[in-house]
């Protein structure tokens, strides 16, 4: 998911969009996209239903690449060129978390890398995909061939998630975090991966275009599941810690900075087997020896009101000149209080820190937090 751009073409419709009409979407412009929002029932319902059982998200906006070679490897071997990832290393069936920098060590975008065997899928940020689509191609060999895929994609979200999928496709029952399988569901062939974005157990579906309606139908029937719009999707990734590209996480932000070197493979660091290599690394190698600058922290503010992306973080009540900034912010429905995030300097940036946000004019303040605000439920096991 990337932050919402300015929308001046006429609205794109994803495969569900006649469900979405059906089932009393609020629908909003996001991305070049006409998105449900929200449901009859609310943000709140949707997003305390996907903690407490599973929730459907369509999210067929994002981009979905897929990059072939002769040698599968090959492939491989050439992605690692633009991402810090270990791609050679990512086994069939299996599917990482990865970044695309710049020459200057910021994120061009955030993007998933799974390999299904005889071919790497990257899902990308509907704001970035045609971009990102581009940038694919100007800099890997003409020898692998990027196709953008005309797909549906789906993600099943909540600790009922595995239960209602294997009702459907019972060979996922036995998928564990960050597995890629094909399955059929509702006699659509599918690749399904168990990951997602709300910090819950949880699956994205890729799917032809022409059967996303039917398989999300399918799952739908399953008495746990209920459809979730865009307003809990970012709610529930936002008390996961879960950045958003565009807000959170852009070009003047490093992986470090960010909190996701876990991203920089241990194989593409300093020692490991391919060191470096990758845009950026030069400042990002040093970051991750020496430490940032600069930090994406948790925030909790005291009291009811929200923090909204924008707000100026200050070290002192009286000072002049902020030292950071809010990136993400709102109410977490699963802790019953606001949450934020955004970025202090290092010493400012410790759990347990006091700094102060400026919320209409006066100085509210907020207590630094460890990330997330609630705890994972992936299946590693």
């Amino acid at each position: 998911m990337s932050a919402p751009v300015a929308e001046t073409a006429p609205l794109e419709h994803t495969p569900l969009h006649d469900l979405h009409l059906r089932l009393g979407a609020t629908m909003v412009p996001f991305a070049g996209y006409a998105m449900p929002v929200q449901y009859p029932g609310g943000v709140l319902k949707e997003h305390l239903h996907t903690r407490a059982a599973a929730g459907l998200f369509d999210v067929s906006h994002m981009g979905q690449i897929a990059l072939r070679a002769d040698d599968p490897a090959e492939a491989a071997r050439a992605l690692e060129a633009l991402v810090p990832a270990d791609v050679i290393g990512l086994a069939p069936g299996r599917q990482r978390y990865g970044l695309l920098t710049d020459e200057a060590g910021g994120i061009r975008d955030d993007l998933m890398i799974a390999h299904l065997g005889d071919r790497l899928v990257l899902v990308v940020n509907a704001a970035n995909k045609r971009a990102d689509a581009a940038h694919l191609r100007a800099h890997l060999p003409a020898a692998i061939t990027v196709d953008e895929l005309d797909r549906g994609l789906l993600a099943l979200q909540g600790p009922a998630a595995g239960a209602a999928l294997a009702a459907l496709a019972p060979a996922t029952a036995e998928m564990r975090f960050m597995d890629v399988r094909r399955v059929e569901i509702a006699g659509a062939p599918c690749f399904v991966t168990r990951s997602g974005y709300t910090g819950e157990d949880g699956f994205e579906i890729s799917t032809p275009r022409a059967a996303t309606a039917a398989v999300a139908e399918a799952l739908l029937a399953e008495p746990a599941v209920l459809p979730i719009g865009l307003g809990a999707r970012d709610s529930l990734r936002l008390e996961a810690g879960l950045c958003l590209h565009g807000a959170d996480i852009d070009a003047t932000t490093s992986p470090v900075e960010a909190g996701l070197t876990f991203a920089v493979s241990s194989a593409r660091r300093s020692g490991g087997a391919r060191p470096g290599g990758f845009p950026g690394a030069a400042r990002i190698l040093t970051e991750i020896a020496d430490g940032p600058a600069r930090r994406r922290v948790g925030l909790l503010p005291e009291g009811r009101a929200p923090v909204r992306a924008g707000a100026p973080l200050f070290a002192g009540a009286d000072d002049s000149a902020p030292a950071g900034r809010v990136t993400s912010g709102g109410f977490g429905p699963s802790r019953g209080a606001p949450v934020a995030m955004g970025y202090l300097p290092a010493a400012l940036g410790e759990p347990g820190t006091r700094v102060f946000a400026e919320l209409r004019g006066r100085r509210l303040p907020v207590m630094v937090a460890p990330l997330p605000f609630v705890p994972a439920g992936f299946k590693r096991g």
